[in-house]
This record gives structure tokens, sequence and C-alpha cells, in this order.
């Protein structure tokens, strides 16, 4: 995968997991997410939104580091958790980043326990992260990069304001939105909590990627 400035752990394990190229949105908005920049990124279906999350992440964070969570991605289901995971233990392979999913059907006790030994990413449901935050009081303080995949589902299923509720907690972050579309939920929500947000969109012109999501 030929991506400028990528860190060479991540590019090894990309290489290895047969990325070799990068898939066209990525190749496209990489830098802009590098470069910190809050962004909202729409693109149909298996078209690599999920790897450009798990990829910037890996990249923003390098290696682990202290003990509270620098990373927080929101997604839909328990599916779309183990997914993400997988993905993360992929392309993250060779920089030891600490990652953990949380979702619905988990024991909140034990993942409230695992991010009390230290993490760096914590991949989980709206609902499931909201809660584990709320009653264990964790520091959000510490997170980089804030992102939530499929963002237009998640605010048509009413998720909007523990995402809200969350936000407001973090004082200085990235956000990223990935969707198929950009809803006028989705523009709102952005406006909210995003400094001067860069908006792409694309076209059904990209080849598709089987290891991404699936959305509707």
């Amino acid at each position: 995968m030929q991506l400028k400035k990528i860190n060479p752990n991540l590019q090894k394990a990309l290489v290895e997991n047969g990325l070799e190229d990068a898939f066209e949105l990525i190749a496209d908005t990489f830098s802009t997410v590098k470069s910190g920049s809050d962004c909202v990124i729409a693109s149909p279906g298996a078209t690599g939104k999920t790897t450009l999350l798990v990829i910037n992440a890996i990249q923003k964070l390098q290696k682990p580091e202290g003990e509270s969570t620098r990373a927080v991605i929101i997604v839909e289901s328990k599916e779309k958790v183990l997914e993400m995971v997988e993905l993360f233990r992929k392309y993250g392979q060779y920089t030891g980043l600490r990652v953990i999913g949380a979702h619905d059907k988990g024991d909140i006790d034990y993942d409230k326990n695992q991010i009390s030994l230290g993490i760096d990413v914590l991949v989980g449901t709206p609902t499931k992260i909201n809660a584990m935050f709320a009653s264990a009081g964790f520091n959000l303080t510490t997170v980089r990069f804030f992102a939530i995949d499929d963002a237009d589902v998640l605010f048509k299923n009413r998720q909007d304001a523990v995402i809200l509720r969350l936000a407001e907690s973090i004082v200085k972050t990235q956000f990223v939105f990935t969707c198929s579309e950009i809803t006028e939920r989705v523009e709102i929500i952005a406006d909210k909590i995003m400094t001067e947000p860069l908006f792409f969109e694309t076209d059904d012109s990209y080849e598709d990627d089987d290891s991404d999501d699936e959305e509707e």
C-alpha cells in the first residue's frame, strides 16, 4: 500500500495481509486524516471505510502508551465490533497497540476491568461505551482519535444523543465519521462537535473491498 509517510510497522502488516495497493478511498483521504483534520467521509458499502478508520487509528497512535484510552471507535453492532477488532489484530500486529471490543452482549464488568488495566483503542457500540464510561468514571480527556463508523445508520437509529454526550467529555481530539451518505443529521452532528470539518463524498465507481463492512 503506497501511502505517504506511513508508519513502517503498519506498512509491513498491510503488505503481509495483501494490501500492497491502497483502496482508492483510503488513498484519497489518508493524508488529510493523518494531518489531524476533522472529517466526514461518505462512500458506498464495501469501499474500505472500516479499513480506513483502522489504518488511520494505527497510524495516529503508533505504539502503546500510558494506561488511558487514546482512541474510541463507535460501531453499530456486535458483529461490527468483532470485525474491526480483527482488522486491528491484522494491521496492528507489529505496533503492540492494545485493543478491546465492547458490545451490548458482553460483560460490562470484564470490559471495565480491561480498560482499567490499560488499553490504547476501544471499539464498541454506543450504548455499551456510554454505560462503561458513565458507571466507571473513566477519563476521556486522553482520547486523541474519536471515530464513528456508519454514522448515518447510527444517527438514524437515534444514537446521536449518546455520541454527543461522549464527545462533550473529550477536551481535544480528532473526530472522523464514515457513512454511506452525508445525511442532514450527519451534517448537524458534525457541525456540533467538529472543528471546521472536511467533507468527502465519493460515488459507486470505487472497487469493492471484500474485507470491509457491508452497509445498508
